[in-house]
């Protein structure tokens, strides 16, 4: 990366660091009356939902939006890929697996953006495998510019329609930009 700041490579700001703040507390919300009032959670063990993050562009959206709940819940991380070193989507590969079996557990994929639908799906199909009770899905954003696959989020932070390369609150661009505190549309000149 040169020298300049990483603000220098933002054409503009998306959704800045307080309107992100608060969808994921209003986000937080409805997970909990879901599973705390309205019976999503199908665990016949009555265990915690479990929270499965995609590594790495949705961990600071999950670690925000775990803080938020005030109910118990348990996390572990998986690692896939479909984009490899470009920007265009390919087949997925998982990197890194669970390290907890989800067999009769409640899983919350979180996912940092939703866009092709590709990956979501196949780990729908790769988790209802394993006999989770429930599978659902929770995007900070839902970008439906380049959808493929027809995939059920079950809570979307924001919807884009634009096919803009986002970056920032764990985001990136060839491993940059993940630290801005607020999502961003990055320069076409930085894209390559």
């Amino acid at each position: 990366m040169s020298a300049d700041r990483v603000e220098e490579r933002i054409s503009r700001i998306l959704y800045s660091e307080e309107a992100i703040r608060q969808r994921v507390g209003e986000l937080a919300e409805r997970i909990t009356r879901d599973y705390m009032d309205r019976g999503f959670a199908l665990d016949p063990e009555q265990r915690p939902i479990l929270l499965v993050g995609i590594l790495r562009g949705a961990l600071v959206f999950m670690a925000d939006l775990a803080r938020r709940f005030p109910m118990s819940v348990e996390y572990d991380l998986i690692s896939v890929s479909s984009y490899g070193n470009g920007t265009e989507p390919g087949d997925v590969r998982l990197v890194k697996d669970l390290e907890k079996p989800i067999a009769g557990r409640d899983v919350l994929i979180i996912e940092d953006i939703i866009d092709t639908g590709v990956t979501i799906e196949y780990l729908r199909r790769n988790f209802a495998a394993k006999d989770a009770a429930s599978v659902r899905v929770c995007s900070l954003i839902d970008k439906t510019a380049r959808r493929e696959a027809m995939v059920d989020i079950d809570y979307v932070g924001f919807t884009l329609e634009e096919d803009a390369f986002v970056v920032g609150y764990g985001m990136d661009y060839a491993e940059m930009c993940r630290n801005l505190p607020y999502v961003g549309v990055l320069r076409p000149e930085y894209i390559q």
